[in-house]
């Protein structure tokens, strides 16, 4: 029996974007802590498989012809330990989570909320917003910004691991052009 570990589906940004989104992570990290991680939106969350189940999954999913989509981000937001750039959830966002989920057997217990984590931090409400205000200062555009996603990545993603130093890329596609 093949060990089970948890995998996840993600978008990654177009390298412009990627770099411009790191440089702001660091500064934060710098100032208010935090893991180190790649910057992703997640399109399939976290779900136990074999290797070989999740890259037959992924492989399916992609093999029926899934497009390139375009994503705007929104203000940036606080969550529960974590300040995110909200992604407007257009249909084409929507139903690119609900292809991958379908192939990866994935049931969605609460409605998909794009996004793409820029801090996770173990920090108080205030500092949090203060996380955010720095945020909006050293990149005032970046919660409006438009571009693609023409990639999407498997990832091998503990939830468990905090330091996040264990999430590995598996493997990583081109989806067709629109």
């Amino acid at each position: 029996m093949e060990k089970k570990e948890m995998y996840s589906v993600w978008a990654i940004p177009p390298d412009e974007v990627v770099t411009r989104v790191k440089k702001l992570m660091e500064y934060l990290r710098a100032e208010f802590g935090g893991p180190q991680f790649q910057p992703h939106i997640t399109v399939v969350r976290a779900i136990s498989l074999s290797l070989d189940e999740a890259l037959n999954n992924f492989r399916s999913s992609i093999s029926q012809p899934l497009k390139a989509y375009n994503v705007t981000f929104d203000p940036i937001t606080i969550g529960s330990g974590v300040l995110y750039l909200p992604i407007h959830p257009t249909t084409e966002v929507v139903e690119a989570c609900s292809h991958c989920s379908e192939h990866f057997g994935y049931k969605r217990s609460t409605p998909y909320m794009p996004h793409l984590s820029i801090l996770y931090a173990d920090l108080t409400e205030d500092e949090m917003k203060k996380a955010r205000d720095r945020a909006n200062i050293l990149d005032d555009s970046l919660s409006s910004l438009s571009f693609p996603i023409s990639r999407l990545a498997l990832y091998k993603t503990d939830p468990e691991d905090k330091t996040l130093e264990s999430w590995e890329k598996i493997f990583e596609c081109n989806l067709e052009p629109k």
